[in-house]
């Protein structure tokens, strides 16, 4: 039986009884796991455990144990636990982090301390091109890719003028440049909020006198739900929005109604019809009670990955185990998917449209192939080898 062990610094620890008595292998799980954005941790979190479960608690056949750590969203001091994850508790592999500004302060630790860092989620810019690392896998996208999607969209939707809307932070900066990268009408105004900003009263009346055709917004966690509750609430629900990481599982079921109909994007989807997608879906709301978010999906695709790899190279050789990563087939909830250059995914992109399920819960749904087998914008300047 799975065994795990959560507390806010601390460790879920996950073995089989009658497995012989060798040193586990151990992979650092490090995520937000507290104040507002903890749901997106907690779903990524989620994700990895139920991979594991589903493994048997083994990854390549070795006894596994996740060491979960909260990375509390600070830059700093997920900095220092990553190092401590590595050199102190003998992490081989770290999965992380949820936001791009942690990714930059841990990408450093982890690597130079020797182990792989895999992120299940963030994807900035500055590693996916001349800054690209070797020891670095990220398995969700590149932050623009699912932007520069919705840029095509908006053309395509005859919207003519546009208001952004970001934190001031890298990934903020990812979102709204590959929106622009795509998208040819005006940009009205690029509004920069705090991270956790959930007060948007000046940002909404901004947005009121300028009268847009559309909004593009990134605000993932509590910062999308809030600003989507009062973006209604100021009467602004005839100006269409759109988004991404804004309307998604972790935020649907605070945003209910007011959220239906809205568009985003993304390489995965609740209702992608993959093989074995389904299944993870149920399997994650069986064990959970919750719908899984893109977060949940690509954490669990990033476990998958480690057990193939580590089945295929083991761990001694460190060279033929990243070759292994970058190679190995694995069972992945979105179809296809295989690493570019720069050690970040080729994989088809969606428009997605947020609906009420059967079951009644709220989720976003594969609506079409946007585009497919994407690069991202930064893999030609990626030299490192």
């Amino acid at each position: 039986m799975l065994r795990s062990t959560l507390s806010a610094l601390a460790l879920a620890a996950v073995a089989l009884p009658g497995l012989a008595a060798a040193e586990p292998l151990k992979v650092g799980v490090l995520l937000t796991l507290s104040g507002p954005p903890a749901v997106l941790g907690e779903h990524a979190r989620d994700g990895a455990l139920l991979a594991l479960k589903k493994l048997g608690g083994t990854l390549g056949g070795m006894e596994a144990e996740f060491l979960v750590t909260d990375a509390e969203g600070k830059p700093d001091i997920a900095a220092q636990k990553a190092r401590r994850l590595v050199e102190s508790d003998g992490a081989e592999f770290v999965i992380g982090p949820i936001f791009s500004n942690v990714m930059a302060a841990i990408a450093g630790p982890v690597t130079e301390a020797g182990a792989f860092l895999l992120s299940p989620n963030s994807g900035p810019s500055v590693l996916a091109g001349e800054g690209c690392n070797t020891d670095i896998f990220v398995v969700s996208y590149q932050n623009d890719q699912p932007d520069q999607v919705m840029g095509e969209y908006a053309n395509g939707a005859g919207y003519g003028n546009v208001v952004l809307i970001a934190p001031n932070y890298q990934a903020g900066m990812d979102h709204l440049g590959g929106f622009k990268r795509t998208y040819e009408g005006t940009v009205t105004s690029e509004l920069l909020t705090q991270l956790g900003q959930l007060d948007y009263s000046a940002e909404l009346a901004q947005i009121a006198a300028f009268q847009p055709d559309a909004v593009y917004a990134f605000l993932p966690g509590g910062m999308g739900v809030n600003f989507v509750k009062q973006y209604a609430q100021a009467g602004l629900s005839g100006i269409p929005m759109m988004s991404s990481f804004t309307t998604d599982e972790t935020t649907l079921p605070a945003m209910q109604d007011a959220a239906l109909g809205m568009y985003s994007s993304g390489s995965w989807a609740p209702d992608l019809d993959v093989p074995g997608n389904a299944e993870f879906v149920a399997e994650f709301i069986a064990e959970y009670g919750r719908v899984p978010a893109s977060y949940a999906a690509y954490a669990y695709d990033t476990v998958m990955l480690i057990d193939a790899a580590v089945a295929a190279a083991g761990t001694e050789d460190r060279d033929a185990l990243r070759e292994a990563l970058k190679t190995v087939d694995f069972p992945t909830v979105r179809g296809k998917f295989s690493f570019g250059a720069n050690q970040f995914p080729v994989q088809d992109f969606y428009l997605t449209e947020v609906v009420q399920r059967e079951d009644g819960a709220y989720a976003t749904s594969a609506k079409e192939l946007v585009v497919a087998d994407y690069v991202d914008a930064y893999a030609g300047a990626c030299t490192a080898d």
